[in-house]
């Protein structure tokens, strides 16, 4: 439910691609790629998005951000339904909305100065130019471990870690309550990712921002996220704090992702919950719950009906008929 500190809620959203052959480029299909799903996320929280690679994760954070247009559903940001807003409309709702994405190299213009890349934002929503542009963009440097004096460096004069730093204080440059994380330490150094997942951290008690963390490790999910949803092909399975999806996971796919994940002790051995088959196409999903296909507990009633999102614990949501 949302409360008066709800920073962004969505409800029921879908984005679905057509699927088009021939001369005529007619649509014989739909890729189901966000198929329903709904969550909150509150002032100062982190919401985790985990699954396998193709489950719908980064299309879901883009659509939430409109970058890619929802085919239904709602999203509310601050209150605000943003769904239908004209490009004009929803101009001051981007300050408030911002993303840092999985490749740090390529979301960077090569043409530009790293201190250009942070500047932008303030320029093109006319909050700062000049001198004043120059020193805030000096300021956001610093917050993020980078020295003023490289604000004339180009991408390529980076490495990995320092270029995601670029991105993220381009992502703050503007002051917003949202950030949508799709993969963003993925493509680093593991030491490099603590580094990032520390600033990201820090940033958020400073700030009080919100995170929706899209990953697909579960190990950084569990030290960054507060709450964490579990998607499989386009929707969410299971939706709970963060202790309670790694201590009580209650849906089949979650305990199996969890299995997956290796333990550091040598001594402590952990029963692997291997799933069988592939995972099907999301142009043409299983009827009933996606998942009945690869589920070792699956019933007659899951092939035919679909499992609603319930919540069978305060704050725990699944989507099993079994549970």
């Amino acid at each position: 439910m949302a409360d008066a500190t709800t920073v962004l809620e969505v409800k029921d959203l879908k984005k679905h691609f057509p699927v088009r052959k021939g001369l005529l480029r007619r649509a014989v299909g739909q890729v189901h790629a966000v198929d329903g799903i709904s969550f909150s996320i509150r002032e100062g929280e982190t919401l985790g998005l985990v699954g396998e690679s193709g489950c719908g994760k980064s299309t879901a954070g883009r659509t939430v951000l409109r970058l890619i247009e929802p085919t239904s559903g709602q999203v509310t940001m601050t209150g605000r339904d943003i769904t239908h807003l004209s490009k004009k409309e929803l101009r001051p709702y981007r300050r408030q909305m911002q993303i840092v994405f999985q490749d740090p190299f390529s979301s960077l213009n090569p043409r530009m100065t790293a201190g250009d890349i942070v500047g932008e934002p303030l320029l093109v929503h006319g909050v700062a130019r000049g001198k004043a542009q120059r020193e805030q963009v000096a300021a956001l440097f610093e917050r993020v471990g980078l020295r003023p004096a490289q604000m004339a460096s180009f991408p390529h004069q980076f490495s990995g870690g320092q270029r995601q730093r670029i991105g993220i204080a381009r992502a703050l440059a503007l002051g917003p309550k949202l950030i949508v994380g799709d993969e963003p330490v993925s493509a680093l150094d593991v030491s490099i990712q603590a580094q990032v997942i520390n600033l990201l951290q820090d940033l958020q008690r400073e700030r009080k921002l919100s995170y929706l963390f899209i990953s697909h490790n579960l190990a950084v999910v569990e030290h960054i996220s507060h709450r964490i949803a579990v998607m499989y092909l386009g929707r969410i399975v299971e939706y709970a704090d963060t202790r309670s999806i790694f201590i009580r996971p209650q849906h089949p796919y979650t305990e199996a992702l969890l299995s997956a994940v290796p333990v550091p002790d040598p001594t402590i051995k952990r029963e692997k919950r291997l799933l069988e088959g592939d995972v099907p196409s999301p142009v043409n999903p299983p009827t009933g719950c996606h998942f009945h296909t690869r589920c070792p507990y699956a019933v007659a009633r899951c092939k035919v009906e679909s499992p609603p999102l319930r919540e069978i614990a305060p704050g725990h949501h699944v989507s099993c008929h079994l549970r």
